[in-house]
């Protein structure tokens, strides 16, 4: 599923970058070469043709934006249940007994065993 949404998401900004790059902004671009010589009849082309790249500009704006949210909410995660390498480790240097460190639990094992022979 991931991986279908990042192609999209290449794809729809592939698309995108060409669409931009056809439009320009002070009324060039595509729609300019249709719009040549200042007939009637082509001007309603050149408008047609501004507003169809417009509105596919938004529509893939907005495609991104929820195919983004769509892929951050599909990357594949771990399960909860298993332990990763590295707290694996984590524990078993945790666990390990170092010689003359004692954990607090042999602290307190140690004291008790001292008092039971003090009395």
């Amino acid at each position: 599923m991931y991986t279908l949404i990042t192609v999209l998401i290449i794809i729809a900004s592939i698309v995108m970058v060409l669409i931009v790059l056809v439009q320009n902004s002070k009324g060039g671009g595509l729609s300019s070469s249709f719009g040549g010589g200042g007939g009637g009849g082509q001007m309603g082309g050149v408008v047609q043709t501004n507003k169809f790249l417009e509105k596919t500009t938004w529509v893939l704006a907005v495609a991104l934006l929820v195919l983004s949210i769509t892929a951050s909410l599909s990357i594949p995660r771990p399960d909860a249940d298993k332990e990763s390498a590295t707290k694996k480790h984590q524990r078993e240097l945790n666990t390990t007994n170092v010689p003359g460190i004692m954990t607090p639990e042999q602290v307190d094992k140690l004291n008790k065993e001292e008092e039971k022979k003090d009395k």
